[in-house]
């Protein structure tokens, strides 16, 4: 699952591609690959990301491991009791960063969460364990600041967060009190004005000063 967010539209996305072969032939699913013999599971994750995206800046994490029974139809027509698994990963990346790799696929393509359509296999059920995977790293770990800029304003971390979470998840005000008290938010002493409102302070994420943090038990929103 390779997720990004869309800031100038609000969207956060999954990149979709088009299977070429049966099983489910032309229908839409998560990218993925078989594991090569003497390939780690992690090898074969960041192999099946570079042949998908170009990007500098991504987040990697292992998921869960889906094995129900008959979740592969090649499974049924097979007489000695295949079993495929799916080590699933989530991968977040910076959208104006990525560039798609069309090469040997048919289609290949972001798609709005909220807009995706029946996928191959169990993917639908994969996509929805992975949001909400992203949904709760985004409560209690810096991952935001994989996607965002090097340096961003409040605005654009509430935004992003808005747009994960939903809108209802915090106002901007408690929003902004509970990530300064955290003390990981450095100001550069640079404003940026955007519109006719006020200059906004632009900030940066300190990872040093996370790294004190990093084991205790945060609440970010």
């Amino acid at each position: 699952m390779i997720f990004s967010v869309d800031t100038a539209q609000n969207r956060l996305l999954v990149l979709l591609v088009m299977r070429q072969e049966e099983p489910f032939l032309g229908h839409w699913s998560l990218p993925g690959t078989l594991v090569r013999r003497g390939e780690s599971l992690e090898d074969a994750a960041y192999r099946i990301l570079s042949e998908k995206i170009r990007v500098n800046n991504l987040y990697l994490e292992q998921l869960y491991t889906f094995g129900g029974p008959s979740r592969d139809p090649r499974e049924a027509s097979d007489s000695y009791g295949i079993r495929y698994l799916s080590v699933s990963y989530f991968a977040l990346v910076r959208f104006v960063e990525a560039e798609l790799i069309a090469d040997g696929v048919s289609g290949i393509a972001w798609y709005p969460l909220n807009q995706v359509p029946k996928l191959a296999f169990d993917h639908n059920q994969l996509l929805e364990y992975g949001h909400r995977r992203l949904r709760n790293k985004l409560e209690y770990s810096p991952v935001a600041f994989e996607v965002l800029p090097e340096l961003f304003t409040l605005s654009d971390l509430y935004q992003l967060y808005t747009t994960v979470l939903g809108e209802n998840f915090s106002d901007y005000s408690n929003f902004r009190s509970r990530l300064l008290k955290l003390g990981f938010l450095a100001d550069t002493g640079v404003k940026v004005s955007r519109g006719a409102g006020r200059p906004a302070s632009l900030y940066r994420f300190d990872a040093e000063a996370f790294s004190g943090l990093k084991d205790k038990p945060l609440v970010f929103i």
